[in-house]
């Protein structure tokens, strides 16, 4: 079932440069980092688990290429430099094919250098920072899914569609760089597309704290339209709680472009009319996957093995194998049946298309995957305990990221109020 989700559809054209065949190996061995342990774990523990489910049918399917694999992981919750030491060592000791890494966009900034030292294919699965690609020229590192750019300019422009009659914004983002980078391209476009919204305030609390009521009765004071918090796990949970609590939730509009990931744990605290993002088209009621078997069986199967619904981080892990596995099956095609040596297989990843749980992703020249980006407005529906989204938009991925060779705050400084209607967006409602 998941092997055809996970299908590649590339091109099967010639290498760049010779691909000399090697010796078909007894296993593929994949090293795979996520948050393990600590806040971040509700992210990484469901990728886990999807890898572990998704490896497995894989094999049940014959492999890759023929030949099984084999997933070593690696907690990022013990920090840089452990990860970076267990990231050489699964290279030069256990001598993985390929690493996946990371969750933390930090700990991507680390290990892309590190890959190019080593010369291992290094698939960044799940970090967000737009910087990776833009100011740096990788070989051996690929991003298989968006950056913060596009997930962040889709959300503007999901507010401005939705309601575009706003004056007054506020911001309630963690305090580190994801905090304050998301918040410097949510803003930037915002200034750019509607330039008479007016910032009212902005509070960046300490990472993991578990009080925000400062921030809430300023809030209540000020009653600006929109409250954007880019924050996720438990940070943005703690916030959305009391917020609702304190009846924030019903004189302001949140925009909550990672919230997706917190449907489920938030319950019924956060109500109707609330703007939720997915990173990426990553929702377990995929408006065009709701009719798809395979896609359904997979969700029921991932709920019955964890307790829960699929979120984003089981998307991007979906991705992920399907470009691997997609680059091996291009490379052995190109290389007329034989097993690729590991430039081949590098080269097999450049411009190579591929989808996983959603809509397909390609690889652009400079490594980056260019992904649609769905958002939606929570409703409560019969048949879920928490929130759920109505009057989705799916937004093209090409028209929303960063031009090839750009960095992205400058590109969007140069949007103006039309770029609004001139993107459009594919339209759903919740059960359609």
């Amino acid at each position: 079932m998941l092997t055809r989700l996970l299908a590649a559809t590339a091109a099967l054209s010639l290498c760049t440069s010779v691909a000399f065949a090697e010796e078909k190996p007894a296993e593929l061995r994949i090293g795979i980092t996520a948050f393990l342990s600590g806040p971040a774990s509700v992210f990484g523990e469901p990728a886990k688990a999807a890898a572990e489910m998704m490896i497995a049918d894989i094999n049940a399917n014959g492999g890759i290429g023929g030949v099984p694999v084999t997933a070593y992981f690696v907690d990022e919750g013990a920090g840089g430099e452990a990860l970076l030491s267990e990231y050489r060592r699964l290279v030069e000791d256990v001598e993985v094919d390929a690493m996946f890494a990371s969750i933390s966009s930090g700990n991507c900034t680390k290990v892309g250098p590190l890959a190019e030292d080593l010369k291992v294919l290094n698939i960044m699965w799940d970090c967000g920072t737009q910087r990776i690609f833009e100011e740096n020229d990788f070989r051996y590192s690929f991003r298989t899914q968006a950056n913060a750019t596009p997930e962040m300019l889709a959300s503007v422009l999901y507010l401005l569609k939705t309601k575009p009659d706003i004056k007054t914004i506020a911001v309630v983002n963690q305090d580190y760089a994801w905090g304050r980078d998301s918040w410097a391209i949510f803003s930037t476009a915002l200034k750019q597309l509607k330039p008479d919204v007016e910032i009212v305030a902005e509070f960046f609390p300490k990472f993991g704290s578990p009080d925000f009521s400062t921030e809430i009765s300023r809030l209540q004071a000020l009653r600006p339209d929109v409250i954007l918090s880019t924050s996720w796990g438990g940070d943005l949970d703690t916030f959305v709680r009391q917020a609702a609590q304190r009846g924030l939730t019903n004189t302001s509009t949140l925009v909550l472009p990672l919230a997706e990931s917190s449907l489920e744990r938030l319950g019924d605290a956060l109500p109707a009319g609330h703007i939720v993002g997915t990173r990426g088209d990553h929702y377990f009621l995929h408006p065009e996957k709701r009719d798809d078997a395979q896609f359904m069986g997979f969700v029921d199967e991932f709920k019955e093995k964890t307790g829960a619904y699929p979120i984003y981080p089981v998307f991007h892990m979906s991705q992920a194998l399907s470009a691997i596995k997609g680059a091996y099956e291009k490379a052995i095609a190109a290389g007329g049946g034989a097993w690729p040596n590991d430039e081949a297989v590098i080269n097999a990843m450049e411009g190579l298309t591929f989808s996983g749980l959603g809509r397909e992703v390609t690889l652009r020249e400079d490594n980056q995957g260019v992904e649609d980006q769905l958002l939606g407005t929570t409703i409560r529906a019969d048949g879920y305990d928490f929130a759920v989204l109505d009057q989705m938009m799916m937004f093209d991925g090409d028209a929303i990221t960063t031009p090839v060779g750009q960095i992205s705050e400058d590109w969007l400084k140069t949007l103006t109020p039309d770029f609004i209607d001139s993107v459009k967006a594919d339209a759903f409602k919740h059960g359609s």
